[in-house]
């Protein structure tokens, strides 16, 4: 296991409205910043402050919702700054949790995939080769219930987000927004470029982890054919 220092001075914290504050864990997407974020939700997790009403994680910082009259701002702060300088960021040996999501891709369920190919002046079997051979990590959880915010796009297939917002992309769909990939976990409009979907279900409300990926996770891509994603998708119904 390494150990890391960081400095966490008062500039790190910062208040958002009378009844949350934001930690700030750096300021670009990196590994480092992530660990970072990964291990003040970590402490706080295992805080014992009564005021800590939950905390959500986000690229490069953590905001904290608090109870003002149990914690005003001030003690807040001087008690947060004494945990985070005494916390060690650890970097465990172990890799972390990898989660492989089938897709298949282009046709109905990728109707972008032609679009992001020519953009780049790839064919779409190209794009998805790029596609499934990165490793990406869960920044963050959000937008919509379970919907993971990846990082590790190749610049070869990077596409800006459609000028227009489709108003229904069905749950499962993986689209390319930028310099990010992500994937839809419930139906819901948007306007990222739909390259394939997935049948698995990231977001699962009656199970006590409602999301697939968590913050951290890493995620790789498989290519399968219509008749995989049928297979799996009767299964994932049966669940």
């Amino acid at each position: 296991m390494t150990k890391q220092t960081y400095a966490w001075t008062e500039e790190i914290l910062s208040p958002l409205g009378e009844e949350a504050v934001i930690i700030q864990c750096g300021d670009q997407l990196s590994d480092a910043v992530q660990r970072r974020v990964m291990s003040v939700c970590a402490l706080l997790e295992k805080s014992t402050l009564p005021a800590i009403i939950e905390w959500v994680p986000s690229y490069t910082s953590v905001t904290v919702f608090y109870d003002p009259f149990i914690s005003p701002y001030p003690e807040l702060c001087r008690i947060l700054l004494q945990q985070l300088n005494q916390m060690k960021e650890s970097v465990q040996d172990n890799k972390p949790r990898t989660v492989t999501i089938p897709v298949c891709y282009g046709g109905e369920w990728g109707p972008d995939l032609d679009y992001v190919a020519s953009e780049h002046g790839l064919t779409p079997e190209d794009v998805i080769a790029i596609h499934t051979s990165g490793d990406y990590l869960v920044h963050m959880i959000g937008f919509a219930p379970g919907f993971p915010y990846l990082g590790g796009l190749s610049e070869q297939i990077a596409t800006p987000r459609r000028a227009t917002p489709r108003l229904r992309v069905e749950a499962g769909t993986v689209g390319i927004g930028g310099k990010q990939t992500g994937i839809y976990p419930v139906d819901t409009p948007g306007g990222w470029q739909c390259i394939g979907r997935t049948p698995l279900r990231l977001f699962r409300p009656d199970e006590n982890i409602p999301s697939l990926l968590a913050a951290g996770d890493r995620v790789r891509f498989e290519q399968i054919t219509m008749q995989d994603y049928l297979a799996l998708k009767r299964k994932e119904g049966e669940r």
